[in-house]
């Protein structure tokens, strides 16, 4: 099964795609972890990718869907995959289309931006493996350090509120649309995000006619 998850900045994507991992047995493809992964290491990509995302803007096309493209021909693909944060704009879905990707459900997390606004201060992510959590929803098990791999966590730079604000505006102007171009593919699912964690999993998993 390969699923694509859409949302706003904030809106829960990285958690519901962390849940889904363990509860239908595929990767998640976070191409936000991916590209901050290239910063860190200082990779040609990483250092293409940094001035973008320190300023909430979105990467260039080419950049992200090179990295979609291998990624989701590697081996543990082969049974499904979950993407989380591509396609971001309809050139993007478009190439995706025209490279043979199949996308069986594309799921859009429902949620208000003055509750994404509220929530983002609160947003951790650890500096090693890109886990995510938040302070009050879905805290770590010890204040500070991933439960995953025990690296750091931290607030990202993207997550500041002048740079939340103009997130949310790029999404409206530049990713909303793609809710269209997929309910005319009759893959859209609709989901409340403003919902308990696992209530948001399991009407994700109803919605996509998963048997867990």
């Amino acid at each position: 099964m390969n699923l694509i998850l859409l949302g706003a900045p904030g809106a829960g994507k990285g958690t519901q795609a962390e849940l889904l991992v363990d509860a239908l047995g595929i990767p998640s493809i976070s191409t936000g972890n991916m590209l901050r992964e290239a910063m860190a290491n200082g990779t040609e990509i990483g250092k293409q990718a940094k001035h973008y995302m320190d300023n909430g803007l979105l990467v260039p096309d080419e950049v992200i869907l090179g990295i979609v493209a291998e990624r989701v021909a590697q081996p543990d693909c082969a049974n499904g995959f979950i993407l989380d944060g591509v396609p971001r704009t309809l050139a993007q879905a478009e190439a995706l289309e025209a490279k043979g990707i199949r996308i069986d459900h594309v799921v859009s997390i429902e949620i208000d931006d003055s509750v994404i606004e509220g929530r983002m201060t609160g947003r951790r992510v650890c500096s090693k493996c890109g886990a995510s959590y938040h302070i009050v929803a879905n805290p770590t098990k010890v204040e500070g350090i991933c439960d995953a791999c025990g690296a750091e966590v931290m607030i990202r730079k993207d997550d500041t509120p002048e740079t939340v604000q103009k997130r949310l505006k790029v999404y409206h102007e530049e990713t909303e649309v793609l809710k269209d171009f997929y309910a005319k593919r009759g893959n859209l699912r609709m989901v409340d995000g403003d919902q308990p964690i696992k209530q948001i999993t399991a009407e994700i998993l109803e919605k996509i006619g998963a048997k867990v």
